[in-house]
């Protein structure tokens, strides 16, 4: 393959954690093809928004972004837009962006290169290329869920293991638009992590412990981590169904050195989790997390509950507000449903008005933000294993990176050691700390 000259590529990520992988592959291809990473948007040949179609904030982010590129670009430079919103909105982008040169969903390579020594057939797409624009072919050979990702310059990475979900959640779309569950294969996965050669690899997946269902007959989640956690210092999971939590699971991040549940509740009325058509209640979860605490006192929490869901009453409002004082969990995020076209709760009567949902959120938020404050500071006077992940800055177990707090570390540190510290002090949910020995000083990217 001829690679190409002076061409560059700026990437612009939107949504969670899958999505910036996409990114990562996308990245990586494009210097395979000889593009360079540009400095800024001005400088980019091409620039590209992989978008998120979650929610609607997330869809609103990404047009509000999309604008923005628009603006901000060189004026000969082309712009693309993929991802979830491209994927599953893309006649609407199409009408609504004509500036835009190309609009294109999963698995449609969309970079200029050579044809030549390229496998698969390419196809021109019209009506996704605004009128005028440069003839950009598409091959739909492209496999973005296995495309190399490349080497990592970060003490973290993710390893995306599965792509898709096959349940029917009420509330969500994604099923619509990345498919049914396609699982990626076991060894070509720990082959990928030890390619990454970060000191932490975080496994995700729409739906994680079904991993390898699809493509072996049962999940081998327990079994992959497993084989991971022999050849890497720390591995998290993230986006597990307290379902799908069974004591091998438990035991497995228990005794890990990343005692880190991430769970899925989505909510802790019985009614209302029928209704998002999920199983559990909030005394089974409340059990669960008391039964890990007990075996793994140590062990962290975080959670996620949508609030103002089709038909919650002030009683499963209230339900919520207890569950929350008595988990105690240490970190939760909240979100304002959001109503998605072709969904099961799209057709629900007892839509919530807005009013009442940015009011409940307030309230959760509210008592959740003192819960954590009184966890975090819980642990001065602790020792922590933690990884630096930037100048001045580390993470223990009980720190996802980008969505939870951060631990304050000399600024001399090397980036990507790990590192004991004592945590001396606590301020708004960060904790600062400083070292006493060295665990490890390999560097990402090692």
């Amino acid at each position: 393959m001829t690679k190409k000259v002076n061409e560059s590529i700026w990437i612009e990520t939107l949504g969670c954690a899958k999505n910036e992988v996409d990114s990562q592959k996308l990245h990586f291809r494009a210097q395979g093809l000889g593009y360079e990473s540009a400095k800024t948007i001005k400088d980019a040949s091409m620039v590209v928004i992989n978008t998120c179609a979650f929610i609607e904030a997330a869809r609103a982010e990404s047009i509000s972004v999309i604008l923005d590129a628009l603006e901000d670009k060189a004026k000969e430079a082309k712009i693309v837009v993929t991802g979830c919103m491209a994927e599953r909105y893309r006649q609407e982008l199409t009408d609504a962006l004509p500036e835009v040169d190309l609009i294109v969903g999963f698995g449609e390579e969309f970079m200029h290169h050579e044809t030549s020594g390229i496998e698969g057939s390419s196809i021109k797409i019209s009506k996704t290329r605004r009128k005028g624009a440069p003839s950009m072919d598409l091959d739909r050979s492209f496999d973005l869920l296995n495309l190399p990702i490349g080497p990592s310059n970060s003490p973290f990475s993710y390893l995306k293991v599965a792509e898709g979900c096959d349940r029917k959640c009420g509330f969500c779309a994604i099923p619509s638009f990345r498919g049914k569950q396609q699982s990626r294969d076991f060894d070509d996965l720990v082959a990928e992590a030890e390619t990454l050669a970060s000191p932490e690899i975080i496994v995700i997946a729409q739906d994680l412990a079904s991993y390898g269902r699809d493509l072996y007959g049962s999940a081998r989640l327990v079994e992959l981590v497993r084989e991971l956690m022999d050849k890497i210092e720390w591995v998290r999971l993230l986006y597990l169904y307290p379902s799908q939590l069974n004591s091998e699971l438990i035991d497995l991040i228990g005794s890990s050195r990343v005692n880190y549940f991430d769970l899925s509740l989505q909510h802790v009325s019985k009614t209302l989790l029928r209704q998002m058509r999920r199983p559990g209640s909030g005394s089974e979860f409340l059990e669960k997390i008391r039964r890990i605490r007990e075996l793994y006192p140590s062990a962290v929490f975080r959670s996620n509950f949508i609030i103002g869901y089709p038909g919650e009453t002030e009683d499963d409002h209230d339900e919520l507000l207890e569950f929350i004082e008595a988990a105690q969990l240490d970190w939760v995020g909240f979100f304002g449903y959001s109503k998605e076209q072709g969904t099961y709760a799209d057709s629900l009567e007892g839509q919530i008005p807005s009013e009442v949902i940015v009011d409940r959120l307030a309230q959760v938020s509210q008592a959740q933000e003192a819960i954590t404050a009184l966890r975090r500071r819980s642990h001065i006077g602790r020792q922590l294993e933690v990884v630096v992940q930037s100048k001045g800055v580390g993470r223990s177990y009980m720190e996802s990176p980008e969505i939870d707090g951060l631990i304050v570390v000399p600024s001399n540190l090397k980036v990507g050691s790990l590192q004991l510290v004592k945590i001396l002090d606590c301020i708004g949910l960060d904790l600062v700390g400083e070292p006493v020995e060295v665990v490890s000083d390999k560097e990402s990217g090692r």
